[in-house]
């Protein structure tokens, strides 16, 4: 009776390990009004969340010890699509810290997944490569169907997903496209560093230049899709995002995909009060659809 307590607290420390904490990056907001200084989009954590995952934000303009902190405490990381500069923004150097600490962390055997959505995806590109290899393309506002390569077979994002929804996903409009800088197949192939490091999984085209739209690295736990997942179910303000039942469930079965790629990361935060000071929770979303691209944004100082 006397071991009772003990391994209650044993099995409660071991119930809130098991909760997934994700990051999602900030960004700067273009010319911020007082206290507006960064923001993210309430829909890539209502993503998260939708799977299982408590999120963090991921602060912009911190030192390098918070960031390496931060990562011992969490479980993934997301770099969200937005409009900030890839090479001088805050968003950048905090994505490129994560990036590397990952490529660290995963090299040494601690599992630490990455993902990245339109401009993470093209952030993603430059961090790998080590240059801007994108091309303009006629891609902002608009839903496609995406053209799985022969590898989509092989990959460890798609390998779960039911027969029928492949089938809606190659032929229904169910990806959301909101850029309007691609990386062309082409540039792709001539890049002898980032062919060895990502599988193509699909493509897409503007009518004129064919662009990679998913991959994933071969030998760590990095996944890019130019197109938005999250926005199928959790963003109203644009017509041409898709709401079919395919299209939610393209959501769902994305972000059930890279929380379960969190669950095989041990990261934990250092104390419960620690990590309740740290969530998303402490915040709370306004509602910018009739002004926005978003139906709700985080604002932070």
């Amino acid at each position: 009776k006397a071991g009772l307590p003990l391994i209650q607290e044993l099995f409660e420390q071991f119930m809130s390990d098991w909760g997934e904490r994700c990051c999602v990056l900030a960004q700067e907001v273009y010319d911020p009004p007082p206290h507006r200084n960064s923001y993210i989009a309430a829909s890539y954590v209502k993503f998260l969340e939708s799977a299982g995952a408590r999120v963090v934000p991921l602060m912009i303009n911190k030192s390098d010890d918070e960031y390496r902190r931060l990562f011992k405490s969490i479980n993934g990381v997301l770099f969200p699509g937005g409009g900030v500069s890839l090479e001088s923004s805050g968003y950048s150097k905090a994505a490129g810290i994560f990036y590397r600490l990952a490529l660290e962390a995963n090299s040494n055997g601690d599992y630490f997944p990455v993902w990245g959505t339109c401009l993470g995806f093209e952030l993603l590109t430059l961090l790998t490569s080590g240059k801007l290899l994108l091309s303009h393309t006629n891609t902002s506002g608009i839903a496609l169907p995406l053209n799985f390569t022969d590898d989509v077979r092989d990959s460890r994002l798609f390998k779960d997903f039911p027969e029928d929804l492949m089938k809606s996903l190659e032929t229904e409009p169910l990806t959301e496209n909101s850029h309007q800088w691609s990386l062309t197949t082409e540039n792709f192939t001539k890049s002898e560093t980032l062919k060895k490091f990502y599988r193509v999984l699909s493509t897409n085209t503007d009518g004129q230049n064919e662009f990679v739209s998913t991959m994933e690295a071969y030998d760590f736990p990095i996944y890019a899709t130019q197109w938005h997942p999250e926005k199928n179910a959790f963003e109203w303000t644009r017509p041409y995002i898709p709401h079919t039942p395919s299209a939610i469930k393209t959501t769902f079965y994305m972000a059930y995909f890279f929380v379960n790629e969190a669950r095989k990361s041990f990261h934990s935060f250092p104390s419960t009060e620690e990590e309740e000071n740290a969530l998303i929770y402490n915040y709370k979303p306004e509602y910018t659809g009739p002004q926005s691209a978003f139906e709700q944004i985080y604002f932070f100082d």
